[in-house]
């Protein structure tokens, strides 16, 4: 069953072609990162125009890297939300008219479904039910993963996701945009325990997440430290500000492996491609007699095979 999946839910244009729901034909991702960079982070208006210019040729690519023709799909899944509003119509409404024009069934899909399943595009994957930890610029949720579709919500972010504060800090400590590439890439320079920066677990046996009031942690001792900067430096600051953003989110996870007596953990999304956050969930999934599962960056990030692996299921 060959399944064309279209992602646009935020600023990449993709789409990828999978094959019963584990092998991946072709995964092609248009970036937008050089038109939102100067920005510091993704302008929705600016993201939706894009898409409309680059919808066609990515899915026109990913059809001829897969060497199929819509004549040979079988169904086509595209992203339905969550995500911005008019980035996902572009992807939507471009997928209803291929459906409507060659009769291919489609599928709408939940994006964050796309990530929990993408780790069924490598070729070691979990037996249910499993643990899974979807981290990205707009998402930090946990869920109980019982079998393809049977997922329930264990825990969330209350305020400003992993990854959106990631690009937060480095927007105010001018590192640039995509946040997360930047702070890791200066953090490996610094020393992670120099500032004690807090860290929002939000009551005992919670699973939801907090990560505004460590944004303005940040915030206002980088104010204090221009006017102050003494022995630290800009790689203490992000290292410091990764480490107290690791800590919630392998101890939330950790504890949900626990609470539900799972011996395995999917971690997904942008987030997941941080080496410290894997190294640190490995070591600690070990500890717990649990295994760690992590797909490869280009499954972690936003793409549109993992919708298509989505798609073959629903």
């Amino acid at each position: 069953m060959i399944l064309l999946g279209i992602d646009t839910s935020c600023d990449d244009t993709s789409a990828g072609v999978v094959v019963d729901g584990r092998r991946a034909l072709s995964n092609v991702v248009h970036s937008q990162v050089e038109i939102h960079h100067p920005h510091g982070g993704v302008v929705p208006e600016l993201a939706s125009r894009e898409h409309i210019k680059n919808i066609m040729p990515v899915v026109e690519e990913a059809l001829n890297r897969a060497k199929v023709g819509l004549r040979d799909l079988d169904g086509i899944a595209v992203t339905i939300g969550p995500g911005l509003v008019g980035a996902l119509l572009v992807g939507l409404y471009y997928a209803k008219g291929v459906s409507y024009a060659s009769g291919v069934p489609l599928v709408g899909v939940n994006h964050l479904e796309g990530h929990i399943l993408s780790i069924f595009l490598e070729d070691q994957v979990p037996d249910f039910p499993f643990v899974a930890l979807t981290v990205s610029g707009g998402h930090t949720n946990l869920y109980y993963v019982e079998d393809f579709g049977q997922y329930a919500l264990l825990g969330q972010t209350l305020d400003d996701a992993a990854g959106e504060a990631f690009d937060k800090v480095a927007k105010i400590s001018g590192l640039g945009y995509p946040g997360g590439v930047a702070i890791e890439r200066v953090a490996r320079q610094g020393r992670g325990d120099r500032i004690r920066f807090p860290r929002a677990y939000l009551g005992k046996g919670s699973l939801d997440f907090s990560f505004s009031g460590l944004k303005t942690a940040v915030s206002l001792f980088m104010k204090n430290w221009e006017d102050h900067p003494d022995d630290v430096t800009l790689a203490d600051i992000g290292a410091s500000f990764q480490e107290s953003v690791v800590d919630v989110l392998v101890d939330k996870a950790v504890l949900a492996l626990r609470q539900k007596g799972a011996a395995a953990l999917v971690l997904g999304g942008g987030v997941a491609c941080n080496q410290s956050l894997i190294e640190r969930m490995k070591a600690r999934a070990v500890e717990e007699g649990a295994r760690l599962y992590t797909p490869r960056p280009e499954y972690c990030t936003d793409n549109g095979a993992m919708i298509a692996v989505a798609g073959y299921h629903r």
